[in-house]
């Protein structure tokens, strides 16, 4: 029983205090903030909603029908007596309420945090962790009156540790600067995104440019994603020491243009959170404070190179629980309508420091959920640190890339031919741990049970006691790492330089979505269940050598390189049908 008169634990809520924070104090009580209140979707309970994603991904894109704003509201979006019922609550605590959305199962409120910290039945207090930083936290769990314990399953913006590390490898190699590099013309029309695979070569032998690691993937030279807005997801703000993160025009345009000899994509900011655009210097002190321009950088080249004619849709949030539940429910319905989302960040299942709560997973995948019924598809990183994801002392999975629901892309080392035509003359598990420059993430998840799609492939039991067989990550992969990486400009415009980790693996997968998209004149939306039941042989390169610790790599799916990297043109015509 609860201690607090007529209310109940919000199930999942619980946070446990981070090992090692230091208590600095009560927060301020008058302190103005703005938090995230998420209803449950309607209907009640969700085997409508299931029965639509399971019938539409076992369709071919072409034959799909996603739904509309209003079906998906209907199914999907919260009951506005419900939503009307929650604001009621939180103006009786002395709340504002700024918005309300049926799509987005959200009431935000504003007030001070005594007031919110009354209404939920919390104390919010000032921490100082050796890793973290200063943040805001909490310990224990929410309450909410009994009438809405059911209703509400997620209240985000309370604790504003940082959750999410940036999947961005460096490797051993300098930076250059680009004009030493003979420049290309410019491309024109619907040559653009073939022109810039006849780029320079790079200057650190074995590595690609992007369009270049395209082609070696045989992705439909015809296509370069023109009518797909692709979103990119874009971390910075506190409480990182350092919380700058984003990016400059003006070396984007340099890159695309003077050294690819292409066309700079069409980019806008989404700000959700926190400062938005924010660049710092992307030096290696200043992205071990979390300078996350490095990653955003990344991103950005490998998108707007690879598929060039598609929107980019940059969504700036911030390092916290309510940065990424929300940016999560602004793409999805995103009135541009986002086609596909690229996620290069992620944190251990486990997090030793609490990261995300039951909550707060909950809610993010009933998102990931949501968007398949709108034909988005998700690709997550799954992971730079091996079988461990940075865990001292067991295997670990990341989550985002562990839901079910999503794309999880692991890593590979990637070796061509030096020719006109350059070919794929190896690929194996990228694992350079011995040389501490990372290695793919993959394994077995602890939080979710294996899906219905895996049935038909070899996932193992995890490594770790009791040995349970669960989700196995990561679906497929593509080249991440820093040894064989993607050479992208650096935030000042002046300098190149090769960068790895499965930071770079998502991006691929994500701009060969887009072009897959405007080939087929449907979106393919969540690809798994095709991709197990019907492509999972013949249709990717099957990488069967390596290991990432723990697991090692063979035929078929495995949890190092899941069913493989990609071969665009088989699968363009596998989809095709």
């Amino acid at each position: 029983m609860s201690l607090h008169a007529h209310t109940v634990a919000i199930r999942g809520s619980h946070r446990p205090p981070a090992a090692q924070a230091k208590l600095l104090g009560k927060a301020d009580d008058q302190k103005r903030i703005k938090i995230s209140i998420y209803l449950r979707p309607n209907p009640h309970p969700p085997a409508q909603a299931q029965s639509v994603v399971d019938a539409l991904n076992a369709q071919l894109p072409s034959r799909r029908k996603y739904l509309g704003d209003g079906e998906f509201d209907a199914i999907y979006g919260a009951d506005p007596a419900e939503l009307e019922k929650v604001a009621a609550w939180a103006q009786q605590h002395r709340l504002t309420v700024v918005d309300s959305s049926i799509s987005k199962c959200r009431v935000q409120v504003e007030g001070t945090i005594g007031d919110v910290s009354a209404a939920l039945g919390t104390q919010l207090n000032e921490y100082e962790h050796p890793k973290l930083g200063h943040y805001r936290g909490r310990a224990g769990e929410l309450f909410v009156p009994e009438d809405l314990a059911d209703i509400i399953t997620g209240v985000f913006g309370l604790d504003t540790r940082p959750l999410g590390h940036s999947r961005r490898r460096r490797g051993r190699f300098a930076p250059v600067a680009w004009e030493t590099l003979q420049a290309r013309p410019t491309a024109r029309g619907k040559d653009r995104a073939a022109a810039p695979s006849a780029a320079p070569a790079t200057p650190w032998p074995g590595t690609f440019f992007p369009p270049q690691v395209a082609q070696l993937y045989d992705y439909p030279g015809n296509l370069d994603g023109t009518g797909e807005n692709i979103a990119i997801f874009a971390f910075n703000g506190p409480p990182s020491p350092d919380p700058r993160g984003g990016y400059k025009l003006p070396a984007l345009k340099t890159y695309f243009e003077q050294v690819l000899g292409g066309t700079t994509p069409t980019i806008t900011d989404v700000v959700v959170q926190g400062p938005g655009n924010d660049p710092g210097p992307d030096t290696s002190a200043s992205a071990q404070r979390g300078d996350s321009t490095g990653e955003v950088m990344l991103d950005m080249c490998v998108v707007g190179s690879v598929a060039p004619g598609a929107k980019i849709f940059m969504y700036f949030t911030e390092f916290n629980s309510q940065g990424w539940v929300d940016a999560l429910h602004e793409a999805i319905n995103d009135p541009n309508q986002i086609s596909v989302i690229s996620i290069s960040y992620g944190n251990p299942e486990n997090d030793p420091n609490s990261a995300w709560t039951p909550m707060g997973v909950k809610v993010v995948n009933q998102a990931f959920q949501a968007a398949m019924a709108k034909g988005i598809t998700i690709c997550c990183a799954s992971g730079d640190d091996g079988s461990s994801d940075g865990s001292p002392r067991r295997a670990e999975v990341d989550f985002p890339a562990s839901s079910p629901f999503v794309l999880g892309v692991g890593g590979t080392n990637l070796v061509a031919s030096r020719s006109a035509s350059p070919q794929i003359t190896a690929e194996t598990v990228w694992n350079e741990l011995t040389h501490d420059e990372g290695a793919g993430g993959g394994g077995i998840s602890a939080v979710f049970t294996r899906p219905s799609y895996q049935d038909g492939v070899s996932v193992p039991p995890s490594v770790n006691p009791p040995h349970r067989i669960g989700r196995g990550v990561p679906d497929v992969c593509a080249l991440a790492d820093p040894v064989t990486g993607v050479v992208i400009m650096n935030v000042d415009g002046q300098h190149l330089e090769p960068i790895g980790g499965t930071s770079a693996a998502a991006p691929l997968w994500a701009a060969l979505i887009a072009r897959l998209n405007q080939g087929l004149h449907a979106r393919c939306g969540f690809l798994n269940q095709l991709l197990y039941t019907r492509f999972a042989t013949g249709v990717l390169h099957d990488i069967t050598v390596g290991n990432n610790g723990a697991y090692a790599a063979g035929p078929g799916w495995d949890a190092c390189t899941g069913l493989g990297s990609p071969d665009g043109q088989k699968l363009w015509t596998a989809l095709s049908g």
